[in-house]
């Protein structure tokens, strides 16, 4: 939880506005926290034996070397390392071709669904996924993931069923709680979120994400000394001060000159492996 991500990564797309909602976008998180979806299929092709495994870049120059001399062979791997690197059109587009190439693969399929929810292609990425797993055989990470686009198109009644299947497959997940807890953000039920966020807290498998998106929704409810206090903990000086000053941002965004709309923050929703 000490890992501290770069400001680019942590806002997506502004496009989702609310009056006083929470704008969602894109599939990295606020603060200093991000995950990037992982594969479905092999673990042991998704990383590499040399140092790409921990740097996505020279992943990218590996699978990518690989892919061009086998495609077939190296489009998944390819398309993760382009994901994890944040060429999100790109890693679309591969898999994209891989998935027409290969129908009837369910990995590619829900790795291609993961993309294009990446690249904010939301209805794609949820008809996408509905074809990578089945109701008698579902998938709770992609069932998660099919919420956070429900949710993207503010169809959120329909993307807390989502999140209650996962839930019933995986109980306490931390990271489709706090899907669930932004999804109560957006429609403005804030002591839900919090609820939501709370029990994902609590979990020892909590991510940064999770204690980020909590002191976030509590700084909505007007409760920022809470806020800062959650944000800080357990952080060296140096990250829990630059981390308040990102909580201070974000919470700024629901401000508005008299009369105009209210611009929300922006965090994003959890894509879980």
């Amino acid at each position: 939880m000490r890992q501290r991500i770069s400001p680019a990564r942590l806002l997506a797309s502004t496009s989702l506005i609310a009056a006083v909602a929470m704008g969602l976008g894109g599939c990295t998180a606020m603060s200093k926290l991000s995950d990037v979806t992982g594969s479905v299929g092999p673990r042991a092709e998704a990383a590499p034996a040399d140092r790409a495994s921990t740097d996505p870049a020279r992943a990218v120059d590996a699978y990518g070397q690989r892919y061009r001399a086998n495609p077939k062979d190296a489009a998944l791997a390819y398309g993760q390392a382009l994901r994890a690197n944040g060429q999100r059109a790109q890693a679309a587009a591969v898999l994209e071709q891989a998935t027409i190439a290969n129908p009837g693969n369910k990995a590619l399929l829900a790795q291609y669904g993961r993309a294009l929810a990446d690249n904010g292609n939301f209805q794609q990425a949820y008809d996408v996924l509905s074809k990578a797993h089945s109701p008698d055989n579902p998938d709770w990470r992609l069932l998660s993931v099919q919420g956070t686009a429900l949710d993207q198109m503010g169809r959120h009644e329909e993307a807390r069923s989502y999140y209650a299947s996962a839930l019933k497959i995986a109980p306490g997940d931390p990271g489709v709680l706090s899907n669930l807890g932004l999804s109560y953000m957006l429609s403005r039920e804030l002591p839900k979120a919090e609820e939501a966020l709370r029990q994902a807290y609590a979990s020892p498998r909590a991510s940064a994400r999770v204690r980020q998106n909590l002191a976030l929704v509590v700084g909505l409810q007007g409760r920022f000394a809470e806020a800062e206090t959650i944000v800080k903990a357990d952080l060296p000086p140096d990250q829990a001060a630059a981390n308040v000053a990102y909580l201070k941002d974000m919470l700024s965004r629901s401000e508005a000159p008299h009369g105009a709309p209210k611009r929300t923050p922006v965090a994003s929703l959890s894509q879980p492996d």
